[in-house]
């Protein structure tokens, strides 16, 4: 059973509905230890205090927020429990907006809200209003010491959070150099639209795997049994002419949609060979 890492309640008008919050999503990153080149042992990370020359231990760090140049206010544990928020222990929903109005660029992180046991009925009656309304609530909560905008939404049998930026956390498109008065000839949009219809399809997310991380195992596993690992020969160059680039792009999604096509008819039809045949009715006599 994963661990809650927040306990607290919905906010819902004059409704609260006590309930628990898990993480929804575990990355599978492949982590690395520090060690020393020399003999192989494991760097040991210390808390270094310059003004006493001596490591610390974390009993004695505490946190420190600047308000001129080395002067710092520090904060005790107890004293972010007395910020004057209401969404301290409250995800307090504002307001219900259609999710296509939520632009992507806006969402962080994803959560799973799973209700307390006296929390079930109200918290059911909130994921049937959002189901049958085809709207997302936009919330506040106070999570790792930031007021987090957030929506909730149906997800399978329960409610996810999301939390989302702000939009003054959101850059500007104008601080990026994109070229705006550059001409697309309709040759190259008709081959582009082509190729896009070649790979369209719908989303399975079952298909998509981290190529990469799969290839740093199996390097990690060849080089921890002693065999020689050599650098991969560098990608064939890219087509430079972009009529030409989007021709051959066509014809590699073409050949690979056929080869996919034939694959799924030979495997239909070996499973008909193999199905058991239905049993031949006998005549009445």
């Amino acid at each position: 059973m994963p661990r809650a890492i927040w306990k607290g309640a919905i906010s819902f008008g004059m409704v609260s509905i006590p309930i628990k919050l898990y993480t929804a999503t575990d990355e599978k990153d492949v982590s690395f230890n520090l060690l020393h080149k020399k003999d192989g042992a494991r760097i040991k990370q210390q808390r270094y205090c310059p003004e006493d020359d001596a490591v610390i231990e974390w009993n004695d760090v505490a946190r420190g927020y600047e308000i001129a140049p080395d002067q710092y206010v520090i904060m005790e544990p107890e004293d972010f429990e007395k910020v004057p928020v209401d969404t301290t222990h409250t995800i307090e929903i504002t307001d219900f907006v259609p999710s296509e109005q939520i632009d992507p660029i806006y969402y962080q992180k994803t959560y799973y809200l799973e209700p307390e046991k006296i929390g079930g009925k109200p918290f059911t009656l909130l994921r049937e209003v959002l189901k049958d309304s085809k709207l997302v609530a936009l919330a506040k909560v106070t999570l790792r010491q930031k007021e987090q905008l957030c929506t909730l939404r149906v997800y399978h049998n329960t409610i996810s959070l999301e939390t989302m930026f702000y939009a003054d956390e959101i850059r500007a498109t104008e601080e990026i150099d994109v070229p705006e008065d550059v001409a697309v000839g309709e040759k190259e949009l008709q081959m582009a639209k082509s190729l896009v219809d070649m790979l369209t399809g719908n989303f399975e997310p079952g298909k998509y795997h981290d190529n990469y991380r799969e290839a740093l195992l199996e390097l990690i596993e060849r080089k921890s049994e002693g065999q020689e690992i050599k650098r991969p020969a560098p990608a064939a160059g890219k087509v430079t002419d972009l009529m030409e680039a989007l021709r051959a792009s066509v014809e590699a999604a073409r050949r690979e949609k056929a080869g996919t096509t034939a694959g799924a008819a030979e495997s239909a039809a070996e499973d008909t060979e193999t199905a058991p045949k239905p049993a031949r009715r006998r005549r009445a006599g």
